[in-house]
């Protein structure tokens, strides 16, 4: 990432608060931070920090130093004196925090609807739940109030919420990311996780994270080996669902990635033991002391489970250890050679409505395919992969550990590519069409634009055109349809040489996408070719006979 000026900086800032003003959406924060404290900090940053200028905000159960730290009940706040490492090493490398999110209460659901600061709505709908525990935070990125967030995933609260908003959630391998300075909820299962809208951001993000932290990843070239589970295996779905998940198999075999079946069971015996076994247990580790002090602000779902694990007895959790184990094997044998599991993120998306009639049969359902990943030391990340009857729909890929960089790499074979207009020397068979492919392009079709444009020859080497946009006077102009990897187009414009640069265009169909555009003084002297239609056109017209 290039430095941002210290100007830039504060623009940031101030541009994140009127963003949060405007959507109205309270429910999201446990504790903002005053905004001219935060435009000082941005004021006083160096801007040759890696992450200069970029916005995140904290989960509730995470150290920063100054605010209070609640899991998500008032009266167990305590205010550190310390960032915990993850959010000193992010601080470090330029990134500013905006405050600390809402959560379900001590990190103990997946609906974001068990805090004393009132449910998180869903970014998108705010009808459905938002997912938890990690609620806050994913919906923080998903509105657009911040670059990136911290949650934490002991049963899927950093994946879960991600899906049901549309963004991208990364759950490290355990350990990669340091824990301390994190309100444990399962001590030897937490990680602290990242939400970001793009694969890049969050990796980018958990790069600093995880810094001088776990084993080099692993990589190979692929192509990719995902196991997917046969449809009668995955259990009771939302209407829809099993059809958006095909499609997204099937879209991975479109890429190049060979397909294989896999047995599921293992994974959902080992699912259900979470909280219907032993390992419960912990969370009364964790903070069942003060559960038991019977705090008024305590969330009675969250007490209840706390409570009820308090009387586990100790020879069922060392037989838990020993069926785990078993479940593990099991799984890690299925799983042979393949590089990734592919899944459902959840199985369905609840409304609040459906959440407050039946508040621990909603929210256990949502972990049927997330618990079992850290039970079993796996790596997982979330991202979206279309929607159904309007509502994000999200898928996870989940592989052994230390495969965090590899699983990412296979997601992306999954993420949305930005359309690119072409008209010119980009064109397939043109000189320049090389740039295009080295990025990974891929060609999607032939289109025209809208009739608000015209078309000059520049005096370039090689010879290409310049496309303006004028408010009278203007034709169609034939063009190409090119998708980049999310990365792609940056680099394009990186390399971009004056007067050529992108911008929006917009085509026949009403739609608009970035395409090669011209600055308009480059075209004092440039012949307008527009009757041509097209830059092949024109070529074909001056071609010796």
């Amino acid at each position: 990432m290039t430095a941002r000026s210290h100007a830039s900086a504060i623009e940031r800032v101030r541009a994140a608060y009127a963003r949060i003003d405007s959507v109205d959406r309270p429910e999201v924060w446990i504790t903002l931070r005053p905004r001219p404290e935060v435009e000082a900090e941005a004021a006083a940053l160096d801007p040759r920090l890696p992450l200069a200028g970029r916005l995140f905000a904290v989960k509730g159960n995470i150290d920063v130093a100054g605010l209070p730290t609640t899991a998500g009940c008032p009266s167990f706040a305590y205010r550190p004196e310390h960032d915990a490492p993850v959010v000193a090493r992010l601080r470090a490398a330029g990134a500013i925090v905006i405050g600390t999110t809402n959560m379900d209460q001590f990190a103990t659901g997946l609906v974001g609807t068990r805090s004393p600061y009132g449910p998180v709505r869903n970014a998108l709908h705010p009808d459905l739940v938002s997912g938890g525990s990690s609620s806050g935070s994913a919906v923080a990125v998903a509105l657009g109030l911040v670059d990136f967030a911290l949650g934490t995933d002991t049963a899927g609260s950093g994946r879960v919420p991600a899906a049901f908003n549309g963004v991208v959630g990364l759950k490290p391998t355990y350990g990669t990311v340091p824990t301390e300075g994190v309100v444990p909820a399962c001590a030897s299962l937490d990680c602290v996780t990242v939400f970001a809208r793009t694969l890049d951001e969050a990796e980018e993000a958990l790069a600093f994270m995880a810094a001088e932290q776990g084993r080099p990843p692993a990589r190979r070239p692929g192509p990719w080996r995902i196991a997917v589970p046969a449809a009668a295996q995955l259990g009771e779905l939302d209407p829809g669902w099993a059809g958006a998940f095909e499609a997204a198999a099937a879209r991975l075999a479109d890429a190049g990635a060979e397909l294989r079946s896999i047995d599921l069971t293992p994974f959902t015996r080992a699912a259900a033991m979470l909280y219907g076994g032993a390992f419960v247990a912990e969370r009364y580790t964790a903070v069942g002391a003060f559960v038991d002090k019977g705090a008024a602000d305590l969330d009675p779902n969250v007490a209840r489970i706390v409570t009820a694990a308090r009387d586990v007895p100790a020879h069922r959790l060392f037989s838990d250890r020993a069926r785990l184990a078993s479940l593990r094997e099991a799984a890690l044998t299925g799983l042979g050679d393949a590089d990734a599991v592919l899944l459902p993120t959840a199985p369905g998306h609840p409304t609040l409505a459906d959440v407050a009639a039946d508040p621990l049969g909603a929210n256990a359902r949502l972990g049927r395919f997330t618990n079992s990943t850290n039970l079993f030391d796996l790596a997982a990340v979330a991202v979206p992969s279309g929607e159904v009857e309007g509502r994000p729909f999200g898928v996870m890929f989940v592989g052994p550990a230390h495969t965090d960089e590899r699983l990412a790499r296979i997601a992306r074979l999954l993420a949305p590519r930005p359309l690119l207009a072409v008209v010119g020397a980009h064109l397939t068979g043109q000189p320049l069409n090389g740039q295009l492919l080295s990025l990974g392009a891929r060609f999607e079709g032939t289109t025209r634009t809208a009739e608000h444009y015209r078309l000059h020859v520049l005096a370039t080497t090689p010879p290409k055109p310049g496309l303006v946009r004028v408010s009278a006077g203007g034709a169609a102009i034939e063009a190409e349809l090119w998708s980049l990897p999310e990365q792609g187009l940056g680099a394009l414009l990186a390399a971009l040489p004056r007067p050529m640069t992108l911008g929006p265009v917009e085509l026949a169909d009403g739609t608009t996408v970035p395409g090669f555009l011209c600055a308009p003084e480059a075209l004092t002297e440039a012949a307008d070719i527009t009757a041509h239609g097209g830059w092949r056109a024109y070529l074909a017209a001056v071609a010796p006979r």
